[in-house]
């Protein structure tokens, strides 16, 4: 029914006290690539998180990670993924090979075959020079490499990331990407949940966007941004036909185009497919128009994000939501 989905959530519903985290959750993460899942503050992204890590148990419905039930088969799903959560699990009193060892033991790995294997990580991913430093000197980007590391020790089939690269700067989440694209193109299928809009675009294949403890709308991120649509920009040589070029792209746009006088441009809202950059500069031409420059540009996630959401990626509550929620994912 699910052709090759990893994870399955159907109907799931989970309450904390008077807080409903979860509401009707449904989600299919296909296998083999990065899902993401984009949300602002409480929308659901790490409860739902830890429910497919069988952490908390949904009140409702039903999860399947690689074909096994969360609720009726933990056992079974625990020995197929790993999870990196929103803080690193790390003493920082060890150094990173001997947390990595702990971790192999944890797992059940022989002594012989967990001193291999946290060697064996420490070196793909770059930390071997530091593998013998306590973890209290590493810098944050040092200590979730690490801990993302450590959740590699049984090679998953899933790995659940919530908000990696929080409080990263630049560089270290370029590391983590990078790390997260070399696990993909080992066959691991990673679900991440993130508010890096750039994130997202960067790594996920899909993206599904969580809001109320539901996902309101779901698909590849050129599916969602065209959603939105985007915005048709004009700037006209002479400020004289300003009047003219509007009423160009007002009735191409089927929509009234803002006019910034003083630099001469317009822009205009356009549904997807509505409008090409020749099909403008024709209409202007017939019209007597001499345009400076014509560009159609398509919406960021940002945009999408507080169109679907109506909030920030802060949590809070953007000006005016440009299109309203839909219940449905697109895909």
């Amino acid at each position: 029914m699910h052709g090759d989905a990893v994870v399955v959530a159907e109907g799931v519903r989970k309450r904390f006290g008077k807080t409903q985290a979860l509401d009707g959750f449904d989600l299919t993460v296909p296998a083999g690539a990065v899902y993401g899942v984009l949300g602002p503050n409480g929308a659901g992204k790490t409860t739902a998180v830890r429910v497919f890590a069988t952490l908390v148990r949904p009140d409702e419905g039903r999860v399947t990670v690689a074909g096994h039930d969360v609720v009726r088969d933990p056992a079974e799903v625990r020995r197929r993924i790993g999870l990196a959560g929103q803080f690193a699990a790390l003493d920082e009193a060890l150094t990173g090979r001997e947390n990595l060892r702990i971790f192999g033991r944890l797992f059940h790995l022989r002594r012989a075959v967990a001193h291999k294997r946290a060697d064996e990580l420490l070196e793909r991913f770059d930390l071997a020079s530091a593998a013998d430093r306590l973890v209290s000197t590493y810098s944050g980007g040092m200590r979730r490499r690490l801990d993302l590391i450590s959740s590699l020790i049984v090679s998953p089939l899933v790995l659940f990331m919530d908000e990696p690269t929080t409080g990263l700067d630049p560089r270290s989440r370029n590391e983590i990407w990078n790390t997260i694209r070399e696990l993909v193109s080992d066959g691991t299928t990673v679900l991440l949940t993130t508010q890096y809009l750039d994130e997202a675009d960067q790594l996920a294949g899909q993206i599904a966007v969580v809001d109320h403890g539901k996902v309101i709308a779901s698909g590849t991120p050129d599916t969602l941004k065209a959603m939105i649509g985007g915005r048709i920009d004009v700037v006209v040589q002479d400020s004289g036909d300003l009047e003219r070029a509007g009423r160009v792209l007002s009735e191409a746009a089927r929509s009234t185009p803002d006019v910034d006088v003083e630099q001469r441009r317009l822009s205009a809202p356009i549904g997807v497919d509505t409008l090409t950059l020749p099909a403008v500069v024709r209409l202007l031409d017939a019209a007597g128009v001499d345009p400076e420059d014509v560009a159609v540009r398509r919406p960021t996630l940002d945009e999408v994000f507080l169109a679907l959401t109506g909030k920030r990626d802060d949590g809070e509550p953007a000006a005016e939501p440009s299109v309203e929620k839909t219940k449905e994912g697109v895909s």
